[in-house]
Parts: structure tokens; sequence; C-alpha cells
């Protein structure tokens, strides 16, 4: 620590990570990020995660894992059998230390280690405990054999994926585990600052629902028709077009044009202005149809200058346009190196680099690094033994009447819009905060549609989106038009007692509106600001465009993902919204952990493209070790023989089945009848199977093939096979295990009557956060905000009314298109 720096905000904090489950493994990190000090518990001979691809060159097994050793460094490790007699004493000690505990162990093996929660949480009512699984630990699919790739098929983040034809592409690994860690981490850092108040929690979390976020604004959109989207080729979704990776004369660019001005600007800057103004290119849904004729004009002029080229004019334009890099390049984006984004990771005796966690505090920064640790290096009686407990927090946490969940009592001022800012704040309000979602009636959120049609706007279409019931549950939701004086004061006096504000503009526009953070920490200095640009508030790139789609461009993913001879694969629509929305509920989550420890707020400058990078992690480490990475595999899989997608009964019906080990071998080919294969000792072990990938997938795919997707997953899971079906983002709506779960809730709302909404993939207490009433109508909240919090009267709400500063529906669409063009 830097002489005179703050304390890192979890400083004090004793975490205990127990299980192999990478996501665990990834959760546990991001406390030592900002001073917990964490000790991972590992069987004598290592996590197995150590033997995983991609790997370093060159260091003992044990040591050489990638992946292991982004998700592990700054970690201590003790070698503990859990189950084991001789190590039941240091283990019981570790554990009754614990301030937070992360526990991936499957329920059988708790028992035999003698773990019991709930007299954990008896003996110490503030202990926050973090119970992690493939699927959960009730419904029809738990105890079932999971992988990251199984939970990205049943979480429908595969099936849209790949040839038109088939099969869809599982893309890189790992996936599932960031967004699972996430998630998790949300959890336990939310008990964390009104802990010793209300005592930690005992929170729940299955990987499967993790993913399920990622999928939700397809599968909303999609729900009310129960018509899913179809596959429409690599790099191509539905409704945007045109949107995907296209070569360059150098390298490969990421393109989304969505508005028509996007559109104009495009044709312009690529010399086809004749295509500019025709009518069946007006929208991304129109050019989409004419995509195989647009698609040469467009690949001929890209292929005409560098990917830097266009980038730069695209900068000029403020189109959202990026560079996608190999792993490379990655290292040498130049906001990553001006912001601190690459750190240093030390792993026996060698010093590498690593995306640095983008939880980009201010003034409490996570650490820049760490030591990946060996195997049982640490011994397990010298450990906790004479530090003082966690910090004593200062100041009141909780409001009197404040609502029950582990955030009551904090205000948050939401001013963001779309995917990424909403399910930040959802979050804070599914856990009980007070969210306050602030609209324009000249700007509201555009997932209420951006649709300019007067028959929509009479129609209310504007409340009736599924995307914006499903981002904006448990929020009040008011107007104030800002650029108006009285409403940004309004604003301000609604700062003056809140704790966290959190937006996501581009860089400029809130402080030209006397609004940024400069300004509002000067009416509240314990404010808490998350702003949630592409490329940060800071660094050469912050004024680039993006959307979800070129967040997940920009950071290297696609280059990582797909077959050898595949361009570079996207893995979703809007990748980096979903993601980028819960780094920001992380950040925020730490942030107020310093802010009730020692009075101080901050800013928290997170840049979206940053938070993708975890999700590349081990391939940058591969590359700064090897400068070279194994060729892509498609939906074969380095270590997993066999893995792949296979075509089962029905149409576009697919089947994702992962062999983790000699013994899942063994049991698929009894599952499946194979004996010729069971037999042949060449395939007794990973390599062997590899080498004869064909022959088995000629086999296995045969099987699938006389079978439904549903029934064939059943009856390997039975037989102890890792398997899940390719699902559409809408089925999940309708799928057993999660309707089962409680994750599938359907609520009334106005204008729209019964919908349904997913519920976070936490739980507490084996209890979903509860739904305290659905997304507000437009202007909803107005009366009870502006009276109630800052005491207006009715004679001011009928005023600002007919000043319109504030309402209850959107401007006319001729108002708005003239306020358009005065600005």
């Amino acid at each position: 620590m830097n002489v005179g720096a703050p304390r890192p905000p979890l400083s004090g904090l004793r975490v205990l990570e127990i299980g192999t489950l990478p996501a665990g493994a990834l959760c546990a990190r991001l406390f030592a990020d900002f001073g917990a000090e964490v000790v991972k518990v590992e069987p004598p001979g290592g996590d197995p995660a150590r033997l995983a691809s991609p790997r370093i060159a060159g260091l003992a097994p044990e040591m050489g894992g990638a992946a292991f050793a982004a998700m592990n460094f700054g970690k201590r490790s003790v070698a503990l059998t859990p189950a084991a007699a001789a190590d039941r004493p240091a283990l019981s000690r570790l554990l009754a230390a614990a301030d937070v505990i992360i526990d991936s162990l499957d329920p059988a093996e708790r028992v035999a280690a003698g773990i019991d929660h709930a007299a954990l949480r008896r003996a110490r009512p503030g202990l926050a405990v973090a119970d992690l699984s493939w699927f959960g630990r009730s419904g029809p699919y738990a105890g079932w054999r999971g992988t990251d790739s199984v939970c990205r098929a049943l979480g429908g983040q595969i099936q849209l994926i790949g040839p038109a034809e088939g099969p869809p592409l599982v893309l890189s690994d790992h996936q599932s585990s960031v967004v699972a860690a996430l998630s998790a981490f949300i959890a336990l850092a939310a008990s964390l600052p009104g802990r010793d108040r209300v005592g930690g929690g005992a929170w729940e979390l299955s990987v499967l629902e993790a993913v399920v976020a990622l999928s939700e604004y397809q599968g909303c959109e999609a729900e009310p028709t129960g018509r899913g989207q179809p596959r429409l080729g690599i790099n191509r979704f539905t409704p945007t077009y045109p949107m995907g990776v296209y070569r360059c004369r150098e390298g490969w660019l990421g393109i989304t044009v969505v508005t028509p001005l996007q559109w104009f600007a495009f044709c312009h800057l690529l010399g086809m202005d004749d295509l500019a103004h025709h009518p069946d290119y007006h929208m991304g849904p129109d050019r989409l149809r004419f995509a195989d004729t647009l698609e040469p004009r467009i690949e001929a002029a890209l292929a005409s200058q560098s990917a830097e080229h266009w980038f730069a004019r695209g900068l000029e334009e403020k189109l959202p346009f990026a560079v996608v890099p190999d792993m490379a390049g990655v290292l040498q984006v130049p906001p990553f190196r001006e912001r601190g984004a690459i750190a240093r990771l030390r792993v026996a005796g060698r010093e590498l680099e690593v995306p640095r966690s983008p939880l980009h505090l201010t003034l409490t920064p996570p650490a820049s690094g760490g030591e990946v640790p060996a195997p049982g290096s640490s011994d397990p009686a010298a450990l906790w033994l004479d530090r003082a407990p966690a910090p004593v927090l200062t100041g009141p946490v909780r409001r009197p009447g404040a609502d029950h969940g582990p955030l009551s009592g904090l205000r948050i001022i939401d001013l963001s819009m779309g995917w990424a800012g909403p399910l930040c704040t959802r979050h804070m309000a599914d856990l009980g905060a007070d969210v306050i979602k602030v609209e324009a009636c000249g700007y509201p959120d555009w997932w209420r549609g951006t649709s300019q049609s007067q028959t929509e706007f009479e129609a209310r279409t504007y409340e009736k989106l599924p995307r914006f019931l499903a981002m904006n549950r448990n929020k009040r939701g008011i107007t104030l038009d800002l650029t108006h004086p009285e409403g940004a004061a309004l604003l301000r006096e609604l700062v003056r007692g809140a704790d966290a504000v959190v937006e996501n503009y581009s860089s400029q526009v809130l402080p030209k509106l006397g609004l940024g953070y400069a300004d509002l920490r000067q009416i509240n200095p314990r404010l808490v600001m998350v702003s949630m640009a592409a490329y940060g508030a800071s660094g050469s790139w912050s004024d680039c465009r993006a959307y979800g789609s070129t967040l997940e461009q920009g950071s290297g993913l696609p280059s990582v993902s797909g077959r050898a001879d595949d361009p570079p694969v996207m893995n979703h629509i809007a990748h980096g919204d979903a993601v980028g929305g819960l780094n920001a509920a992380c950040a925020l989550l730490v942030a107020l952990r310093h802010r009730e420890l020692t009075g101080e707020g901050q800013h928290v400058d997170l840049a979206q493209v940053e938070c993708m990078l975890p999700f590349v992690a081990p391939w940058v480490v591969e590359q700064s070790a090897n400068g070279q990475l194994a060729p892509r595999t498609g939906n074969r899989h380095p270590d997993h023989a066999p893995h792949g997608i296979y075509r089962c009964q029905g149409t576009d019906a697919w089947l994702l089945v992962a062999i983790t080990d000699d013994a899942a071998w063994r049991a698929l080919c009894a599952a499946i009848g194979a004996a010729e294969l069971a037999a042949d000792p060449a395939l007794a072990q990973a390599a062997g199977r590899r080498a004869q990938a064909d022959r088995i997938d000629q086999v296995l795919g045969a099987w699938c093939a006389a079978r439904p997707a549903g029934e064939a997953m059943r009856q390997l899971q039975q037989a102890g096979v890792a398997a899940g079906e390719v699902l559409p983002p809408v089925a999940l709506y309708t799928d057993p295990h999660l309707v089962a779960r409680g994750v599938i809730r359907r609520v009334e709302r106005a204008v729209v009557g019964l919908h349904p909404l997913v519920s976070p993939p936490y739980r507490q207490d084996g209890v979903p956060p509860p739904v305290r009433w659905p997304a507000p109508t437009m202007g909803q909240f107005n009366r009870e905000v502006l009276t109630g919090v800052l005491g207006l009267t009715e004679a001011d709400l009928v005023r600002l009314t007919e000043a319109g500063v504030i309402g209850e529906m959107p401007l006319p669409p001729a108002q708005r298109k003239r306020n358009a063009r005065a600005a």
C-alpha cells in the first residue's frame, strides 16, 4: 500500500474459500482485490483447476494454469481435506474465524466435513455465507453435473451463435463463471455495510441462474409471442444491421449501426452515399432483410483501409466502431494502458500481465496484481491467530421505516437508461435500497422504445416493452427535465439526501449541466457516484460511442471465440451491457463499504469495456507468458473430450455434451451403449479421445439424433454425464427447473397486466428477493417523491407540470422532433 493511501475498503475482512467451483475462486479474488485476506482451501494435490487450459509454458503442472492464475492471485493457499478427521480442527478454526465463507462443496462433501452453515451463523450472526453450485440446491436439475458450457447451453447463451444451419457454437470457456462470481459478490458485499446491525446473510447462488441474466433481454422480448429468434449466422443478430466483425486491409473492425443518423454517417464514410437514404434501408430490421445484398458492399469498402484507420474515422463521426484486438493487441490498447487496466501477477518466480479488476474506484482502487500461491503454501495453524476483527462501522446504516433487505435504508438516484445502468440499480432495488429512477418527458429511457410513430405513442407502447419492465422493478420512477434550471435544482436536492448516484451518459453530458461528480460532491461529500461510460471518464477514448456489442468487440473476446478458420466470433448482441451492470453493482457496494467505514464518498469511474476483460484474462496471461495462443477449437475443448454440440430430433434441436474426466467417459459409453468405444484402451484417457474425436462424434451424434434433446439430456445426466439442451432464450420462461425454483415470477402492472420477471440469481435463506412493485409507469412516483422527500406542495407540482419540468408521459413525437431540430 502507498504511504498515505486510504485503507482498502475490505481490509480486515477474513474470507474463506472452500470447494473447486471456478465462480467461487473468482468471487473470492474480488474480495482480495480490495484488501480482504482470502484463504483458499485446496485438496493436498491442489485445486483441479490448476491443471486446466490454457497453459503457461515452462512451469510445473500445478502452477501452469493461466485461468487459475487469473482467478487466484492475491490469496493464501492451505492444503486440507475437509472430510479428513486429521484436518477437521484446522478447518473448524478457519471457519469460526471467517467473516465471509464462499463454499462450493456439494452437500455430501459438506456433511462429511461437518460444515453446518446454520450453526456457524448462529455462533456468529454477522457471518456472510455463499453456497455456490451449478444448478442450485433444489429443483429438477439439482445435483446434475455442470460445466461452464452446459450452463451456457441451458441458459440460452449458445442457440443464437454460429452458422444458420448449425451446429450452434459454444464459445470461449469461463464466461459462466465470471458472471456467477460477480453475482455472488453482489450478494455478499450487500451484506457488509449493515452487517453489524442486522447480521450477514446466508446466500445460495446458481451458476445457471447467473447466466440467465445475459439472456433475459432476448428472452423477455420474445416471451409474449413465445417465438424465439432464428440463428442468422456468425456475427449476425436480430434486429441490428450492420453489426458484427469485419475484415479490413489490416485487422478486424467491430461495427454497430443502429439509428438512421448512424446509417447515414456510415454510408457517407464508406463512400456508399447511394444507400444512405434508400427507403429499404432506413432502420436496422429493414437492412437486416437485405443483409446479403448489403454485405458485399460493406466488406469491399472496409477492405480498402486498416481497422485502425476506420476506428479513427469512426471516432470523428461519432460512430460506434471498435478495433477487435487479438490478445497481443489487448495488451497495447491505449486506454487500457492509460487507465491501468493491465496489472502484473507473479507466479512461480515469473511476472506476467493480467487484466486488473475493472472496479475503478478513484479513491480506493483495486490492487494491481498479486502473487499466485503454490498449493498448500500457507500453514493453516499460523493463520488468523492474533488479528484484529473486521472494522466496526461508523455512522448509521439504516433509516427508520425502511423496507426489508440488506440494503434497506440506502437511497440511490438512478439517472441511467437502457440495460447496463438499470441492471446495476435493479440489483440495488432487489436488495432493499430505495432507488429513484429519473427520466425526462423529452428524453425517456430508450428501453421504453425509440419509435417516433404517433400510432405507437397513442397505444402507450412506451409502457409496454418487456425489456423496460424487466430492468426497472422495485424502483420509484419520477420525471425531471435536467436541462431546465428547476429540474436540475430538484435533482440537486434529491442528491443532498442520497447515498449514491448511478449514470451512464456520455462522459461530458452531466458536467455540462453542472451535475457532474465535482458539482454534486459539493452538495453531498458522502456521495458515491458511479459513472459508466464505454471507455471511462478518463483516457484518450473517453468520448468513444458504444453499444454492448462494441464493448465485446473492443475487449478482444471475439478473437478467442470460434473455430480456427472463423473470423473473430461475437457471443451476444449486447454482451457488454449486462456485464457492465453487474460490475457497476459490485463497484458501488465496495465504495459504499468504504463510505460507511470512513464517511468519505468517491467517484467510481467504470469503463464498461474493461468490464469485459475478465472474460479474456486466461488468454491474456497465456499471451503474456508464451507470446502466442493455442489455436481456437470451436465446439471442442482443450481438456474435456469428447466435448461438442450434437443434433437431436426436431427442428434446430441440439445437445451439448461435456466429458470432464475418465469416469464420465465410462458413464457415457454405458449410457449410449457404446461397448466398442468403452473397450478401446486408446480412448481411456482424454488425450486419446481428442486424437479420435471424429470417430467418437460419429457414434455419439447418431445416438443423439435418434431422440429429443431434453430426453437425451436427462438420460445422460442420470448417468452422471454433464449435458445440457441448447435452449433459446425464450424457453427459459417455461424451463421446469427455473419455474420450480421460483426464478420465473409473474406480476401485475398497469397497462400490460400480468407479465413475467426473472429473479436475481441469489436467494437469502432459500427465498429470492421479493418483487415489491413492478416497473414504474412514467412519472408514477412524482407526487410521492417530490412531496414526500423534497417537501413540494400540490401547487408546486401543477406549476412544474405546466412548465414541462415533470410529467407522466413522453412528449408527443412531433414535439420531440421539433425539439431535436432546435437542439
